[in-house]
């Protein structure tokens, strides 16, 4: 028998390929060439598909940008407090939602509680592609929703979802998960480039023509990114990844773009036996409870999005070998470097024959420079042994010629700090407030030997 023609796909960019290659030639992207069935070149199966997605999307007339009538999008809350913030106020008439996770982090815990609020309000419905509805059923009655107007359909197909979405005409809609839907007119295996990209698309159209929010779930590969092809995240419209340890009692859900609010907003929420809860002050989660200063930790005030987050800084400096070790655990390895040659070169504190370890306590990543500061003062702490005094915070970047830069938004964050309790900031000069903050000692510096002589001082 013949061979089935087949190409390979891209699962990063989705770009074709006649034979296998080690390097896409689209994105440049080295051994991500999958091997999927070639589709058809024409047909009749093929002719009704994209007769489809014609009329999904009809020609619009070509408008002046100054004659479009433009408002702002309404948001509806969802119930939950955490996840309208990260979704910029809750969910918006044809949206489009990816969300991804590990796998038993809490992505379909989380969107029946919210489906179950919702469907006070509006028409939901929920597509399960991966349980049966009776699985459903029972994570609903252990969370303990009534689900008395939550519609539920086990489908994977996707004309047959796209039907019932016709037939329901749902305000919110839930698809778990796209790598689990398949299109009759494509010949690849769910969850392959090909389904996952064409039936994203597909049920984008009909969720842009039938203003229905949709919320699409995503499987993640090893590196945490989300599989199938990259452009899934382009053609939505926000995009958020659950973080944390699945051992951990805390989630973290960030949105990494959202055409309807801020980036890089978090929600924190809690596991608990009834579900998911948000978190309302989430900055107690990742200071940790010492009974009297250690030496080795700072606190830093972070910004997530439009939310300012006090993070302990842990530092470990011991002795080391040959070939000392960095590592750090919620922060960037390469800038560890970075800032330990800055911290030998403009200050004088060398450890280029000890082991360096760095951790945000919570399980926070954070990627914002302004955490440079926090970070050496925390390493100088743990090599002299001497703590930092009691409500000690400070945040600021590190330039590689000593200077301590400004970080955005300083003012909220040391209003934070303040309303927390903290009485002493170490802080950028262009950071210091005009007015006093009550109950807060500031110390400005330019440079990072500024900075250390401030603390040893303390």
């Amino acid at each position: 028998m013949a061979r089935d023609k087949s190409n390979y796909s891209c699962r990063d960019c989705g770009g074709n390929s006649p034979r296998w290659l080690g390097k896409c030639p689209h994105c440049g992207a080295w051994n991500t060439l999958d091997e999927v069935a070639a589709e058809p070149a024409a047909g009749a199966g093929k002719n009704r598909f994209q007769a489809l997605a014609r009329g999904l999307n009809a020609a619009q007339p070509v408008i002046t940008l100054s004659e479009i009538d433009a408002a702002e999008v309404a948001h509806l809350p969802t119930g939950q407090e955490e996840l309208d913030r990260v979704l910029g106020g809750g969910i918006v008439a044809g949206g489009v939602v990816l969300i991804g996770g590990d796998p038993g982090i809490g992505k379909s815990t989380l969107l029946l509680q919210a489906l179950d609020a919702l469907s006070q309000q509006i028409k939901v419905l929920y597509v399960t592609g991966e349980e049966s509805g009776a699985q459903v059923a029972l994570r609903a009655r252990r969370l303990g929703l009534s689900g008395a107007q939550v519609r539920v359909l086990a489908e994977i197909q996707l004309e047959n979802i796209i039907a019932t979405l016709a037939a329901e005409q749902p305000a919110f809609c839930v698809i778990d998960s796209i790598q689990t839907v398949y299109s009759d007119q494509l010949s690849s295996a769910p969850g392959s480039v090909a389904q996952v990209r064409e039936c994203a698309a597909q049920l984008t159209r009909v969720a842009k023509t039938s203003g229905c929010a949709l919320v699409l779930v995503g499987h993640v590969t090893k590196e945490g990114a989300l599989a199938g092809p990259r452009v899934l995240e382009h053609i939505v419209d926000t995009v958020l990844y659950f973080e944390g340890d699945t051992h951990s009692s805390f989630r973290l859900v960030r949105a990494i773009k959202n055409r309807f609010g801020a980036v890089n907003e978090i929600g924190v929420f809690a596991m608990t036996e009834r579900g998911l809860k948000g978190v309302s002050n989430p900055s107690a989660i990742f200071l940790s409870t010492h009974g009297e200063p250690v030496p080795g930790t700072c606190v830093l005030v972070t910004l997530e999005g439009t939310r300012p987050l006090l993070v302990e800084i842990q530092a470990l400096v011991d002795s080391g070998g040959p070939s000392p070790r960095r590592l750090s655990v919620g922060l960037d390895r390469d800038r560890l470097a970075m800032l330990l040659a800055v911290l030998h070169r403009h200050a004088g504190v060398s450890c280029m024959d000890q082991d360096v370890f760095v951790n945000a306590v919570g399980g926070v990543r954070i990627g914002e420079p302004a955490a440079d500061l926090a970070v050496l003062l925390a390493i100088q702490g743990s090599l002299r042994g001497k703590a930092l005094p009691r409500g000690f915070i400070a945040f600021g970047e590190v330039g590689l010629a000593g200077e301590v830069r400004p970080a955005p938004r300083g003012q909220e964050r040391l209003k934070e700090a303040a309303k927390l309790g903290f009485s002493i900031a170490v802080v950028p000069k262009a950071n210091a407030p005009k007015k006093p903050i009550e109950g807060l000692t500031i110390h400005a510096v330019e440079r990072i030997e500024q900075a250390i002589e401030v603390v040893r001082g303390l």
